[in-house]
């Protein structure tokens, strides 16, 4: 008996729109469940190179829990592109100003380094309260817990 190797192909990929609620989770552990259902790692049509994720709308994220002294001590470094440009925000500046931020940042750090990341990266709608402009898709509410 021969074992065929699946590959997904577009037309197997079915995705769904998850609406996940941040208030009270812990930032990182947020973060790494949004990536696993990003990446569709929680379907048993995964394929690492293939985007078979499903689309993920997070809410209230400026209700975010964040342990230890991280507020303080995590720093986020860009650059301007002129000479001497490097500009640096703490966590907890970050979380005042654009909540949204500090996810996609955590959640794209998790997410592979090339262009099938960076599709995946779009698929992450990010919104510091409790609207939202994706009820015409229909999301559907979801606690991601370790096992999703």
């Amino acid at each position: 008996m021969k074992f065929k190797t699946f590959a997904p192909t577009p037309d197997d990929i079915q995705r769904e729109w998850l609406l996940v609620d941040a208030q009270g989770q812990t930032l990182g552990r947020l973060a790494s469940r949004i990536a696993h259902v990003l990446r569709g790692k929680h379907k048993p049509t995964f394929a690492p190179n293939a985007d078979v994720g499903d689309y993920v709308v997070v809410i209230n994220i400026d209700k975010i829990h964040v342990t230890g002294k991280r507020l303080d001590q995590k720093i986020y470094y860009r650059h301007t592109g002129y000479p001497g440009g490097i500009k640096s925000t703490k966590l907890r500046e970050m979380l005042k100003q654009k909540p949204e931020r500090a996810l996609q940042l955590a959640v794209k750090g998790m997410l592979p380094k090339n262009a099938l990341g960076r599709q995946m990266i779009r698929k992450l709608k990010v919104y510091a309260g409790a609207e939202h402009p994706h009820t015409g898709q229909n999301p559907k509410p979801v606690v991601l817990t370790k096992n999703t």
